[in-house]
């Protein structure tokens, strides 16, 4: 997909709105021509276990706004039976991304939407994911930054996304 900037609005290919700004780590845009991190591309279709190693992965090197994204094609492309688990777990990445921006009240909100979505949960989690501690992690961490709304280090509050082997 290619993207153009022109005028208002950056386009691609169909003409569907695309913001083609670099963005940092954080997901936060930056000038046009500007280097920023990797992108994920949208709409990919994975495995469940994909979805989890790469979120993973986004995570572990500090760009929870990245692994939202994975999420999101997850909750977009995946099945109906999943899709709550995959918007709390996008949800969760998005209040990591607040926290360390230093957002503290969106942060501490997203991360308890998503805990709570978590909690809800009922089926069988696929490609090994923990919701309950998923949502324990992202309570602790809410807690923490509505004591204290300091930017947090996304990378060294990375939740562990599968439970332990």
């Amino acid at each position: 997909m290619s993207t153009s900037h022109s005028g208002d609005r950056d386009r691609d290919d169909a003409g569907r709105a695309r913001n083609a700004r670099p963005r940092d780590g954080l997901g936060r845009p930056l000038p046009y021509g500007s280097p920023g991190v990797d992108r994920q591309p949208e709409g990919v279709v994975r495995t469940p276990a994909q979805t989890v190693a790469q979120a993973q992965e986004l995570l572990d090197a500090g760009r929870p706004f990245h692994a939202h994204e994975v999420f999101e094609d997850a909750w977009k492309s995946g099945p109906a039976a999943e899709r709550d688990l995959w918007r709390a777990l996008a949800q969760l990445a998005v209040g990591l991304t607040h926290a360390a921006r230093g957002n503290a009240r969106g942060g501490a909100r997203l991360l308890r939407r998503g805990a709570d979505g978590l909690t809800a949960w009922t089926g069988e989690p696929p490609a090994g994911l923990d919701p309950q501690a998923l949502a324990a992690w992202a309570g602790r961490l809410a807690s923490r930054v509505e004591r204290n709304p300091a930017p947090v280090d996304a990378a060294a509050c990375t939740p562990r996304l599968r439970k332990a082997s």
